[in-house]
C-alpha cells in the first residue's frame, strides 16, 4: 500500500479570490483528464461567470486550502437539470490540483459538499462521472453513492470514446417524505 504524505488543509466556502486557482486547476483537467468533456479550457472571465451563477443561485461552492495558502482543489453542487421538478436534485463536481490527487482531498471535499447540500434541503445528489474514472467512482462509492448506470461512448476526447457513469446518493430523508417548499435556496424558471 502506498503511503500518503500528511496534508494539512482546511475546507472553506469559496470566494472570488479563489477563481484564478480554480481556472488553472480546471484548465489542467480539461487538457489532460476525462472528468470533464470540455475540450478547450474556459477563460478566467468564463470561470468567474460560472462561479457567480452557481453561488448566486444558492448552491454550495467549497475549496480545500493548504496551510501555506495553496489551493488543492474545489467542489460545488449545481442544478442537474433546470426543470422545476428537479430542484431537489443536485449534481456534484470536484476538481483537484495534480499534487492533491490520491491523498484524500477529493473525499474530504465530497463529504463536506454532501453535508452542506443536505443542510440546504436537497434530497438527492448525482455524480456524472466522465470517462468512468475509477478513482472518482471509488470516492463516490466510499461516500455511500450507488451505481445508477453507464452511458456508453458518450464523450470523445483524447482520441477515444469515453463512457459516463451515473451514481446517486439520497440526502437527508431522500424520498421518504415530501420536501419543504421553503428549504430550497435557488430560484428556477423551469
Amino acid at each position: 500500500m502506498r503511503s500518503r504524505p500528511a496534508m494539512n488543509y482546511i475546507i472553506r466556502t469559496a470566494d472570488t479570490a479563489d477563481i484564478a486557482a480554480f481556472t488553472e486547476i480546471y484548465r489542467e483537467s480539461v487538457l489532460n483528464g476525462v472528468a470533464t468533456y470540455e475540450i478547450d479550457p474556459p477563460s478566467f472571465d468564463e470561470m468567474r461567470g460560472r462561479f457567480a451563477t452557481i453561488t448566486g443561485s444558492g448552491y454550495p461552492y467549497i475549496v480545500a486550502v493548504e496551510q501555506t495558502g495553496l489551493i488543492l482543489g474545489y467542489a460545488y453542487a449545481s442544478a442537474f437539470r433546470t426543470r422545476p421538478a428537479y430542484r431537489w436534485l443536485v449534481e456534484d463536481s470536484i476538481y483537484l490540483a495534480p499534487e492533491a490527487r490520491g491523498r484524500g482531498v477529493g473525499k474530504a471535499l465530497l463529504h463536506d459538499l454532501v453535508r452542506r447540500s443536505t443542510g440546504l434541503g436537497f434530497r438527492q445528489m448525482v455524480a456524472v462521472i466522465g470517462g468512468a474514472h475509477p478513482a472518482s467512482i471509488a470516492v463516490h462509492r466510499s461516500a455511500g453513492f450507488e451505481h445508477g448506470g453507464v452511458m456508453k461512448a458518450t464523450g470523445f476526447k483524447h482520441g477515444r470514446w469515453l463512457d459516463t457513469v451515473i451514481m446517486q446518493l439520497p440526502l437527508g430523508e431522500g424520498s421518504q417524505s415530501a420536501p419543504r417548499l421553503d428549504a430550497y435556496p435557488a430560484t428556477m424558471d423551469g
